[in-house]
C-alpha cells in the first residue's frame, strides 16, 4: 500500500464504490419494478373482496332482514308521502304476529295485482330495473303499502252512529293518522275477516284503493297474511320526513307496542358491518401512503 500511487488508489476505490452503488441501485430498482405491480395487484384483489362481501351482505339483508321501498302514491298521506323511502322489516313477523295498526308492505299478485303479468324486459334494461328495485327506487307494480285495521276473525264495519269504523264493536279513534279533514270512510262495509287474511286501509281514505274497493277480488277485499313482505318501521328519505312509524295509540290497548321491532335488523346490520370493516382495513393497508 505504501508504494501504490495515491491517485490510483483513490480512483480504484472510487470505481469499486461506484460499482457497489450501481449493483445496489440496480437491485433496488429491479425490486421496485417487481414490488410495484404486486402492490397494485394486491390492492385490486382486496378491493374486489370488499365489493363481493358488500354484495353478498346486501343480498342477504334485502332477502331476509330489511328492504327499502319507494312510496308511489298518496294513499297513505300524510303518514307517507309520494316519493318517501321507507325501510321494511322483513324479519319481525318471524318472531311475532301482525298487529292492528301496523303499516305493512304486501304483494298484490294474485289478489289486488294486475290480471296479466307485466312484460319481461331483458338485457341492460332488466339489470337497470333490478338495481333500482334493490335500492328501493322502483317496485314491480304489485307491491302495496297500507295500514292493518282488521286481523283474522275480526268483525270490521263502517260505520257507527258517530261515523267511526268499529272492530269487534269497538270504535277506532283515528284522528292521529288520518289525512286532515278525511272521514274514516265514505263507503259502508261489514265483514268478518277470514282466517289467514287481513283487512287493510290507507290513511288518506278518500284517495286509497284499499280493502273497501276490492270486494270482488279473492277474499272479499282482504289480503292473505302470506302476501305481507314486512312492516314499514321508519322513513329514511327525504330528510324532512325522517321518522319512525309506531303503532297508533288507538290500537295499543289491543296489541303490544311494536317499538322494539327495528332492533332486530339494526343489530344484524351492525354484525354484518364487521366483515366490511375488516375488509376495508386490509385494503387500506395495501394502499400507498399518498392514496389513503
Amino acid at each position: 500500500m505504501a508504494g501504490q500511487d495515491p491517485w490510483l488508489f483513490r480512483t480504484t476505490a472510487g470505481l469499486g464504490a461506484l460499482a457497489e452503488f450501481g449493483r445496489g441501485a440496480g437491485f433496488r430498482m429491479a425490486g421496485s419494478a417487481i414490488t410495484g405491480p404486486r402492490r397494485i395487484a394486491g390492492f385490486w384483489r382486496e378491493a374486489l373482496l370488499v365489493i363481493v362481501v358488500t354484495l353478498l351482505l346486501t343480498a342477504g339483508v334485502k332477502s331476509f332482514v330489511v328492504e327499502a321501498f319507494r312510496i308511489p302514491s298518496g294513499s297513505m298521506e300524510n303518514t307517507l308521502r309520494i316519493g318517501d323511502r321507507v325501510l321494511v322489516n322483513k324479519f319481525v313477523y318471524r318472531i311475532r304476529g301482525i298487529d292492528r295498526g301496523d303499516v305493512v308492505v304486501f304483494s298484490g299478485a294474485g289478489s289486488w295485482g294486475p290480471t296479466s303479468p307485466p312484460q319481461k324486459v331483458g338485457g341492460i334494461s332488466a339489470a337497470y330495473r333490478d338495481a333500482l328495485q334493490a335500492l328501493g327506487l322502483e317496485t314491480d307494480g304489485t307491491d302495496y303499502v297500507k295500514r292493518v285495521i282488521g286481523l283474522p276473525g275480526d268483525h270490521v264495519a263502517c260505520c257507527n252512529a258517530q261515523g267511526r269504523i268499529t272492530v269487534d264493536g269497538v270504535p277506532l279513534r283515528e284522528g292521529s293518522y288520518l289525512y286532515p279533514g278525511e272521514a274514516p270512510s265514505a263507503e259502508f262495509f261489514n265483514i268478518t275477516v277470514p282466517p289467514g287474511r287481513l283487512w287493510v286501509m290507507g290513511d288518506r281514505r278518500g284517495d286509497s284503493s284499499d280493502s273497501r274497493y276490492h270486494s270482488s277480488d279473492p277474499g272479499d277485499g282482504t289480503i292473505p297474511e302470506s302476501a305481507v313482505v314486512g312492516r314499514a318501521f321508519v322513513v329514511i328519505w327525504p330528510p324532512s320526513q325522517v321518522k319512525s312509524l309506531p303503532i297508533p295509540a288507538t290500537f295499543t290497548g289491543r296489541a303490544p307496542a311494536a317499538a322494539p321491532a327495528p332492533m332486530i335488523p339494526a343489530s344484524m346490520g351492525f354484525s354484518g358491518a364487521l366483515p366490511l370493516a375488516w375488509a376495508w382495513r386490509r385494503v387500506r393497508g395495501r394502499l400507498p401512503a399518498g392514496r389513503r
